[in-house]
Order: C-alpha cells, then structure tokens, then sequence
C-alpha cells in the first residue's frame, strides 16, 4: 500500500500553493516528506508557466520540524545511513533556494528547526502575529546543520549563534526584527497580504524576477571590487532582453 501525499499543491493561474499535508504531527518533516517537496521543486524548476509559489501548512502549525517517529528511526541509523538522509534534506532545502520564480512562505503557528528553515529559503516570508519560531535542535542534542547555509544569509551569524546555542523559541515580531520573516499581521489578514505579494509578483518580468534571484545568490559573499563587474555585465545582458525591451517600451509610452 503506498504512502498518503504528504503535500497538496494546488494551481490557481499561475501560481502553485503548496500546502505540507501532515496535520497530525503539525507537518513535521520525515523522509516522505523531504521526498515529495524535492520532487515538486524539481517539476516546478522547469515549469514555463509557474510565476510564484506560496508553501503554507494544514491545520494549525506551519511546520513543527523534524517527525519523532523519523527521528526515532535516525537513532538506529548508522552514520552512513544518517548521512544519506541529511544528504536528502540539503537537496530539498537547495532545490527551494534556487527555484528561478519567487517564493512566499505563509506561516502560521510553528515554525520550528527545518520548518523555519523554510522561512530562511523563501524569498518573501509573511507570518501570523502569534506564529513561534525556534532553532530548537540543541535541546534534542542535535545542531540546525543543513539550514545553517539559509539562516545565516537570511538573520546574520549574530543573530543565529545566539539562536541556534540557546534555542530558544522566539515570537514573529523578533522574527521580523532579525530578518527572517518580512511581514508579521494579524492571522486574520495573513492571506490578503500574501496576495498583495502575489499582486506585486505579476507585474513583474519573470525572466528579471529570475535574473534577481541569481543575482543574490552569485553576489552575496563577494566584496564590492568582486561584484562590480558581475554586475556590470548582468544589467547589460537584461537591457538587450526581449523581455526588457518589450517592458521599457510599454513604459516608456506611458
């Protein structure tokens, strides 16, 4: 008998809502999970039409993090089966990281240890007022590994050592006030100001949404004399775009 769907994605327009599907255990992540998640991304990597993404959770969490039932099994792992499975884990943070479209995390209640490593890989994160977050791996004694890389681009390495030593669980306004979540509203309005989101995403060039992404990722560590010219060549490469030219021409006519 094969396993449930652990994710529902769901195509309205343009737009793929893709909701984790774990109630039960607030959506917590287990193999089936990173596997399904890693799958869409993959699909969703090469979709022509996609334009946004927006992950939200079912019922009343966003993600509580890791499944006790799958850290139960990782306690007999041997280190080179705990490897494939954090293996696993990395290559779905990565395939969310880097798809080419913008992507909002909806967040409601829990966002916990990989749950606010979705946070940390959105592009846009909007949050319920009483949602709670947490790097909370140290007090099971285990380290937030394969979200690190996120995080610390995401909060800075001031905000994170604090974080991931104590790990503490903190509101969404100190989410907010350190940079992981982007908009903190009352649960009431969390899906009027994604669509606001949504709004702004559509008229937007998609190749230049794309092209911003890559720009980010490429950039983000290089000094400034490093950059220059890596930057030079991509706002010359977009200016020569059909896209660019066809958007400046509708633009200029205004």
């Amino acid at each position: 008998m094969s396993e449930p769907s652990t994710i529902q994605v769901r195509r309205l327009a343009n737009v793929d809502y893709v909701t984790l599907n774990r109630p039960e255990v607030r959506n917590a992540f287990d193999e089936h999970l990173i596997e399904e998640m890693t799958a869409w991304a993959e699909r969703a990597r090469t979709d022509r039409v996609l334009r946004a993404v927006v992950i939200d959770g079912a019922g009343p969490s966003f993600c509580a993090g890791a499944d006790l039932g799958w850290m139960a099994k990782m306690a007999g792992y041997t280190q080179e089966e705990n490897l494939r499975d954090a293996r696993a884990a990395a290559s779905m943070f990565a395939a969310i990281d880097t798809l080419p479209m913008p992507v909002i995390a909806q967040i409601h209640g829990a966002a916990l240890g990989g749950g606010a490593g979705l946070a940390a890989v959105a592009d846009i994160a909007v949050a319920a007022d009483d949602a709670a977050f947490g790097f909370t791996e140290v007090k099971l004694g285990l380290i937030p590994a394969v979200i690190a890389p996120y995080v610390l681009a995401k909060i800075g390495r001031s905000a994170a050592r604090e974080l991931f030593v104590t790990g503490r669980r903190f509101d969404a306004a100190h989410a907010r006030h350190i940079g992981l979540v982007h908009a903190v509203v009352p649960p009431g309005d969390l899906i009027d100001r994604v669509n606001r989101y949504l709004i702004e995403i559509a008229a937007n060039g998609p190749e230049a949404m794309s092209a911003a992404k890559a720009l980010v990722r490429r950039i983000a560590n290089l000094s400034i004399a490093e950059a220059a010219p890596i930057t030079a060549e991509a706002i010359a490469d977009r200016r020569v775009s059909a896209e660019a030219q066809q958007m400046m021409k509708v633009f200029l006519k205004k």
